[in-house]
């Protein structure tokens, strides 16, 4: 009767061990390329980059993003900084407006086209005449209203980074006619925009950061009964906000904490009396 004899598997393991040992390998590798990118270096980066592929053209960027760097960055949160270092570049932000605005003030030909220029705690607060930008009864935004646009928009482009947000608010005046509440509002709201769109288009601002909105005749800073205090109530004020995460005023930088600060709330003793029946222009 034949007989089976048992087969000795010898001292090697079995197969699969060889493909789990590789798998294991690869994995160790795996993680510590991981580690070593964990923080990118320069030199290293151009290193790894050129093992994959000697011929690789590795450009440096000369600009970084984010807040100490290029303003391209998307919404400027590429490289954090602390709200010191913010509130520091928010400081010089606002003397380069405030150098503006004397610029305008200066170079206006009257006090009636000079610019008002309030400058807070994280905002800064510009009030132009409605002449700079809109010739009467129109919302048509002038060529010299462009040009006046133009050299504050460089401005607020090299530094998008650290504005909250943009406010531009129409105003009107009250005239001795028949009051529309409509034409009122319509004008008011078309004037802010048509700056905002400006703003828009050529500062590169992000659109959800720029606000438009139209208050028609009812917040004036003057009087109505006389031509030159409704001059004053023509207007169109831009309010540009920074944020500030230490402010505990839910107003801070807005239009509401700037007309309770300066205190002009509704400020024109016959403002009831023009409600009753009065046109804006």
């Amino acid at each position: 009767m034949a007989s089976i004899k048992k087969k000795s598997s010898g001292g090697g393991g079995a197969n699969w061990m060889d493909t789990y040992g590789d798998m294991v390998t690869l994995l160790l590798c795996f993680f510590v390329l991981l580690y070593s990118m964990s923080t990118i270096d320069q030199e290293k980066w151009m290193i790894i980059v050129q093992s994959f592929n000697k011929d690789a053209e590795v450009s440096v960027d000369d600009f970084p993003r984010g807040p100490d760097g290029d303003n391209d960055a998307e919404d400027g949160n590429d490289m954090p900084m602390t709200q010191d270092e913010v509130n520091e570049q928010v400081e010089i932000i606002l003397e380069y407006l405030a150098e503006y605005a004397a610029s305008q003030q200066s170079a206006a030909d009257s006090s009636e086209d000079e610019i008002t220029f309030t400058k807070g705690d994280n905002y800064a607060f510009f009030s132009f005449p409605n002449s700079v930008f809109f010739a009467g009864d129109s919302d048509v935004l002038r060529q010299e209203g462009k040009e006046e646009l133009d050299k504050l928009i460089p401005i607020l482009s090299e530094n998008q980074l650290y504005i909250d947000e943009i406010v531009v608010t129409g105003h009107t005046a009250t005239a001795q006619t028949t009051y529309n509440a409509r034409k009122d509002r319509r004008l008011a709201a078309c004037r802010a925009a048509e700056v905002a769109a400006y703003l828009q288009d050529n500062s590169g601002i992000s659109a959800a950061r720029i606000t438009d909105e139209g208050k028609g005749q009812w917040l004036p800073i003057a009087p109505n009964d006389a031509e030159e205090d409704r001059r004053k109530n023509r207007r169109v004020e831009i309010m540009i906000s920074f944020a500030d995460e230490e402010l505990n005023n839910p107003f801070a930088g807005s239009i509401a904490q700037y007309y309770t600060t300066t205190q002009q709330e509704n400020p024109d003793p016959l403002a009831e009396a023009y409600a009753a029946g009065t046109e804006a222009e």
